[in-house]
């Protein structure tokens, strides 16, 4: 039998479910372990507030946080994803919606294994692993996306 990670889904905030399991398991698959556990909990703007608040001291909804619980023998986390915040970004910067989840999926799934945007170095990094990720999955360079409409 073949390993698979195990993806969870708790949606908070949508009485009808608006990600999949297996559109999941498609974003994530060229990064996680197959032995991976990971949560994914789409919440509102006071549940993500809290836990931004919390863990880093930022006193407002973010669209996407990831907490590593472990990687000693396999990987563990929870990746949050706060809906409002998702949404208005999507509307405001013309992107598709289910594109914008799968991007910041990827985002929060990267900074499970250790990636991060601290420094421009490490963004530049990062964002080339994201961008390279989703062509492959068929979604435009959400970065360009956001250019093109600061400009």
């Amino acid at each position: 039998m073949e390993l698979k990670p195990i993806i969870a889904i708790q949606d908070m905030v949508h009485t009808k479910p608006i990600l999949k399991k297996t559109l999941c398991h498609k974003w994530l698959a060229s990064i996680i372990d197959k032995n991976a556990e990971i949560t994914i909990r789409i919440v509102g703007s006071d549940e993500s507030k809290k836990l931004n608040n919390m863990y880093r001291k930022k006193k407002y909804p973010t669209n996407v946080l990831s907490f590593l619980v472990d990687d000693a023998h396999h990987l563990i986390g929870d990746i949050i994803l706060c809906a409002p915040v998702i949404e208005k970004e999507a509307l405001e910067q013309f992107k598709n919606l289910e594109a914008h989840y799968a991007h910041l999926i990827i985002h929060g799934a990267l900074h499970l294994y250790g990636y991060d945007h601290e420094n421009k170095k490490d963004a530049l990094i990062m964002e080339e692993k994201e961008i390279n990720i989703l062509t492959k999955l068929g979604f435009k360079n959400p970065y360009l996306i956001e250019e093109k409409k600061s400009q």
